[in-house]
């Protein structure tokens, strides 16, 4: 039986919500297991991981590489070569059975430091297009698990692939639809849901759109409109807006229950975050998925592509958003039930729903590798 998993990730809640949603699937199968974690000082990790429950953090000081030649990737080799030594001292003092990195810089030197160290290595890709972190630990480490199919093609050095799904879609399918009308009021309505979000922070493209579409809600008034805004656009958008207009609108800053919420909803409109796809396609949530042109290599196109080829989802690239075509995108899927269900039954397909387990059973192959 697995004692001590060490985890590692950051940067991004893509990196960082999937590793802990293995940490509780581990937790649920060894309750007394010892759990740490590995990430930086200024990264989300060091916020949220703390809140997460026992996990033992430890920091280390990492940059990404840039893609372009620049005199900035001397100082992050620099940093790089530092922090897997330092790595070398948390993985001796904690000891782990195992390693998990989900992504993001600073899986780099902590997952390097634990195959130099004879530790049993897994990393997770959450993205259909690997970051140069997964190509790089993939010829060092045991497995190189993937979210999404499509991801084996650019790992062609990777010792072992493995094709599991992300972990966020196990955590999700265990939240309550019940619990996710209640919070948002709306526990004594059997209307359907459409939920729309543009990350943890809202997204000025997407809001705009919305804002624009609005004048369109009175067409449905048996569907509510769930609308997150982002918590530093709140104020501006309903500055703009009465939302006492469209009695079937419910404006929000933050979802802080977005697992309950997703259960609930029977649309997503949102960006394409390998996040939001475990968690869609999980549960056999239809999406309109707007990619962000701002992320690295554009991979968000290709996460939301993959849904759109298999007909689980819609996508409109952000050149291309308007009110207009939101709304018809909307209508065209929640106006035919025949069509929804086809979406729905598409998305599930594309889902793992059991990735925590799959991978939860990997990693106990692997620890006992290291006795």
């Amino acid at each position: 039986m697995m004692k001590k998993v060490m985890l590692s990730g950051g940067g991004t809640g893509g990196h960082i919500y999937p590793a802990l949603a293995l940490a509780d699937a581990v937790r649920r199968r060894h309750p007394d297991v010892k759990l740490g974690y590995i990430g930086t000082k200024e990264g989300l990790e060091s916020r949220i991981v703390p809140k997460a429950g026992e996990i033992s953090f430890f920091d280390v000081e990492i940059q990404g590489f840039k893609r372009k030649i620049s005199l900035d990737n001397v100082e992050t080799i620099a940093k790089f070569i530092r922090a897997v030594k330092k790595c070398k001292e948390y993985i001796r003092k904690f000891s782990p059975d195992v390693m998990v990195g989900t992504g993001g810089y600073v899986s780099g030197p902590a997952l390097y430091a634990a195959t130099k160290l004879g530790v049993p290595t897994l990393i997770l890709e959450p993205d259909v297009l690997p970051g140069l972190t997964t190509r790089f630990l993939s010829r060092y480490v045991n497995v190189t698990a993937i979210s999404l199919t499509g991801s084996e093609k650019y790992l062609t050095k990777a010792k072992r692939i493995l094709h599991t799904g992300n972990p966020r879609g196990t955590e999700v399918i265990h939240a309550k639809k019940e619990a996710g009308r209640a919070s948002l009021g709306l526990a004594d309505s059997d209307k359907p849901i459409v939920l729309i979000f543009g990350g943890s922070r809202g997204a000025k493209p997407i809001n705009d759109a919305v804002e624009s579409m609005l004048p369109q809600l009175t067409k449905a008034p048996d569907i509510h409109f769930v609308y997150v805004t982002g918590e530093v656009h709140y104020k501006d958008v309903t500055d703009k807006i009465d939302t006492d207009q469209w009695p079937n609108l419910i404006v929000k800053p933050f979802i802080y229950n977005m697992p309950d919420v997703l259960a609930a909803s029977s649309m997503v409109i949102s960006r394409a975050g390998a996040t939001t796809l475990a968690e869609v396609t999980a549960l056999g949530v239809p999406a309109v998925l707007i990619p962000s042109p701002y992320v690295t290599n554009n991979h968000q196109e290709l996460n939301a592509r993959l849904l759109d080829d298999h007909n689980a989802g819609r996508m409109i690239l952000e050149k291309e958003l308007t009110g207009e075509r939101l709304w018809e995108t909307i209508s065209e899927v929640m106006g035919n039930h025949g069509h929804h269900r086809q979406m729905s039954e598409a998305s599930r397909k594309l889902g793992r729903p059991d990735a925590a387990e799959v991978i939860l059973d990997e990693l106990e192959k692997l620890s006992a590798t290291r006795r």
